[in-house]
Order: structure tokens, then C-alpha cells, then sequence
């Protein structure tokens, strides 16, 4: 497996939204799974690296350190399950280290999730 570094772009979302635009996380997740079903398939242990680009109104005055981080990690990962993590057994149970992060962008046209994977051997 190669090292995998790719931009994702789009507002990140975690958790299913009951109002305002309700279909956006679902959006979100389709937006990773096309932007990244063309990069290599992981097959062996990994190291994942992400950082979540967060336009502001993700920052509002009850939320002020945004989203949280494992909310807007279980959608994404799941994503990556269809497509870099589809042909690995256990999918994402292949990483075996993570670093995640969160950081505000000026807009939503910067927005999205930074991605690295860094294949390991563990055996």
C-alpha cells in the first residue's frame, strides 16, 4: 500500500441534523466517499491522520471549540469503509493509530478534511 494523502472538500459533518439542512451530513458522507474512491486500497495496518476544516458558523456562540471530534469521526471513517478501507479485513479496525484534529477556515469553499494514511507493518 502507498502513503495516501488526499483533500476532501465540503463541510464536514457528524451526527444527523433535525433542522436546517437535514440532508447535509448526508451530503457530507457521499462527498467523501466520491472524493475517494479513486485512491489506493489500504491492505494492511495504517496510521490515519485527520484534520477537519471547519468553515465558522461550525464555531456558533454555544459551541464555541465546534462539533464534536468523535461525532464528525464516526461519519467520515464509515465513509472510508466504502471505499480506501472496502477491501481490508475488520474495514477500519486497520488503524492503529489516529490523530485527529479540528481547526476553523475563513469559508465553507475552504472547508473539508485533510487525510493521510501511513501504512505500517505490525507483524
Amino acid at each position: 500500500m502507498k502513503h495516501i494523502s488526499h483533500k476532501i472538500s465540503g463541510v464536514p459533518y457528524g451526527k444527523s441534523k433535525t433542522r436546517g439542512d437535514i440532508e447535509a451530513p448526508k451530503k457530507w458522507t457521499q462527498s467523501v466517499i466520491d472524493q475517494t474512491k479513486h485512491l489506493p486500497k489500504v491492505t494492511e495496518a495504517c496510521i490515519l491522520r485527520v484534520t477537519f476544516l471547519l468553515p465558522p458558523n461550525k464555531f456558533p456562540k454555544d459551541l464555541p471549540y465546534g462539533p464534536d471530534l468523535d461525532n464528525l469521526m464516526k461519519r467520515f471513517s464509515d465513509a472510508l469503509n466504502q471505499t480506501i478501507f472496502s477491501n481490508t479485513e475488520g474495514k477500519d479496525s486497520c488503524v492503529v493509530e489516529m490523530s485527529v484534529m479540528k481547526t476553523m477556515v475563513d469559508s465553507e469553499f475552504e472547508s473539508g478534511a485533510l487525510l493521510e494514511v501511513l501504512p505500517i507493518k505490525i507483524k
